[in-house]
């Protein structure tokens, strides 16, 4: 990965962790990775579990970003996170998958939160 991508993909994951914090998300862990993926944060808000996708583009050149959470890339993450669950022996917590976009980020950024973006994904 560039090195250009790294900035804009870290860049967005910090305007994402205070866009949350705002709404009331608490942050436990960043870039918790795996041999399968990476999630980006994660996070518990009102009881649940919550692990976070972040997609940040500088322009719709290639579609919205929350496109570019394909089915293959939420397998990746959804194993990732019953490898978080039971690593943390939360294998009966409350858990859902966000999904938390940011465009423009040369300007005002635009940042929505998809809740509940996707279903655990796991073959």
């Amino acid at each position: 990965m560039s090195d250009h991508k790294q900035r804009v993909g870290r860049s967005g994951e910090d305007l994402a962790v205070e866009h949350l914090g705002r709404r009331g998300y608490r942050i436990i862990h960043r870039n918790y990775r795996t041999r399968q993926a990476e999630i980006d944060i994660i996070a518990r808000h009102r009881g649940v579990i919550v692990f976070v996708e972040v997609k940040a583009r500088r322009s719709r050149g290639y579609g919205h970003p929350k496109w570019s959470v394909t089915p293959a890339k939420q397998r990746r993450i959804s194993k990732a996170a019953l490898e978080y669950l039971k690593k943390q022996r939360l294998m009966d917590a409350r858990a859902r998958f966000d999904v938390v976009t940011i465009q423009a980020m040369d300007t005002e950024p635009c940042i929505e939160v998809y809740a509940n973006a996707f279903e655990l994904a796991y073959p």
